[in-house]
């Protein structure tokens, strides 16, 4: 049982997955962390990876599908999993569909709702402390274009299946943890 977590960058996806693992039994996977492992490795993606999310861009969907599918199977397959910051476009939906299916279950998409100005905000101030090379104003505007060009197709095409839970993101983050719980597919 999968659940997408989407949302614009530094909307809190990441925060909030932290609190359904230690509260409500969820297995988080997060795409870039995955992916930001992997590139540390001698891998033979690594360098390939390090190019990509400096410039903001996706990483094909290969990649990260089968990072996404080793990490599950490392986990156990039949866990509830929260999968953040992925499908980011239409390729990466197709990918899963062609690699996951078999696999797994989509069973909701979780959609965090937060302004450009507070994600930005948010980057920054994470910025201070993360040490991620994508937490920068630059890379944010990038990373901002490709959500509202390409994430939110997808968020378009789960909403037509009626999968999609919106939250407000805006508030703190036990406001925000119980506008998630409140309709969220468990």
């Amino acid at each position: 049982r999968v659940t997408f977590v989407l949302g614009g960058p530094g909307c809190g996806k990441g925060t909030q997955c932290s609190l359904m693992v230690e509260r409500d039994d969820f297995v988080h996977l997060s795409a870039g962390d995955l992916l930001r492992e992997e590139q540390a490795t001698d891998s033979k993606d690594s360098k390939l990876i390090k190019d990509y999310i400096k410039e903001g861009k996706i990483v094909p969907v290969e990649i990260t599908c089968n990072l996404i599918l080793k990490a599950m199977q490392k986990k156990g397959m039949s866990k509830k999993f929260l999968i953040d910051g992925f499908p980011r476009n239409e390729d990466n939906l197709q990918g899963w569909n062609k690699v996951m299916n078999k696999h797994a279950n989509v069973v909701q998409v979780v959609f965090f709702e937060l302004s450009e100005d507070i994600m930005l905000e948010r980057i920054m101030k994470r910025a201070e402390t993360s040490g991620r090379a994508d937490d920068n104003k630059e890379a944010a505007e990038k990373r901002f274009n490709t959500f509202k060009n390409e994430t939110m197709k997808v968020i378009k095409h789960f909403e037509g299946k009626k999968m999609v839970h919106k939250v407000d993101a805006t508030g703190g983050i036990e406001d925000v943890y119980k506008n998630l719980k409140d309709g969220l597919i468990v």
